[in-house]
């Protein structure tokens, strides 16, 4: 069965300051969907709203799973309905050992948890250890990586999934994420600043990000002219300018530094 998620004129706001604009995106079923765009564009803040983040307020759009409307459920219910968000700053949980979370998310503790870990390089002592804690960036997405793996949603957010890690951690995470949307039907909207992840995690499509929205969708090669030109020479060929938003400066936000 193919699944489908669709996002219509998405508008969200933080402190009463818009920064989505009216987004639009559909994916689906074993789509590998690269979202790019220049810092303070907004595209943190659409990972957080699509998982329902509390502090923003949706104020106009849609955001659907197989026709079921997300915007209405709280996170948890949209955990259940198949969406996974990355993070781009993982949080530590003292206390929480990763075994014991993936347990409590309904993953049997057994051959398939040693299995997935074994693929991932991630060791025993970190399955025992508090989620993320002293973790590095590169342990810290293997984890993720993990948890993704065995929770098996139909769609997964990757915030910057590249963030922290070697050449040797991008590749392993990278092919496990492949290996999902090849086998599993997994659908992949990735956020990131760099086509180094995009030389492993091959995108179907590849949107730009400006002033809150999607100005320009194309293939892999819209990822190699950002690498050419970067968004300067891309804004020159569009005939349009980059919108950068500004933040009001009381307002601080911890999950999406250094800017939206």
């Amino acid at each position: 069965m193919i699944s489908t998620l669709v996002i219509k004129d998405l508008h969200a706001t933080v402190a009463d300051f818009e920064i989505l604009r009216g987004v639009d995106l559909e994916l689906r079923s074993g789509e590998v969907h690269a979202l790019m765009g220049p810092n303070g564009s907004g595209k943190s803040t659409l990972a957080h709203v699509l998982m329902g983040r509390g502090d923003y307020r949706v104020t106009a759009g849609s955001v659907q799973l197989d026709g079921v409307e997300l915007l209405e459920l709280p996170t948890w219910q949209r955990a259940a309905a198949g969406l996974f968000l990355s993070f781009q700053y993982p949080v530590e949980i003292p206390g929480v050992r990763v075994e014991d979370l993936l347990v409590a998310a309904g993953v049997s503790a057994g051959d398939r948890l040693s299995a997935e870990a074994s693929r991932l390089a991630v060791a025993d002592e970190f399955l025992a250890r508090g989620v993320n804690v002293e973790f590095s960036g590169g342990e810290q997405k293997r984890a993720e990586t993990l948890q993704l793996a065995l929770l098996a949603p139909k769609f997964a957010i990757l915030d910057e999934l590249d963030s922290g890690l070697d050449v040797d951690a991008l590749r392993d995470v990278s092919r496990r994420i492949e290996a999902m949307t090849n086998d599993d039907g997994l659908g992949v909207l990735a956020i990131t600043h760099y086509s180094r992840l995009l030389t492993e995690l091959r995108p179907d499509v590849v949107h730009v990000f400006s002033g809150g929205r999607v100005i320009t969708s194309g293939g892999p090669e819209l990822a190699d002219e950002l690498e050419r030109t970067g968004y300067d020479g891309l804004a020159e060929r569009l005939g349009i300018e980059l919108t950068a938003l500004e933040k009001p400066a009381e307002e601080s936000d911890p999950f999406a530094e250094p800017g939206f």
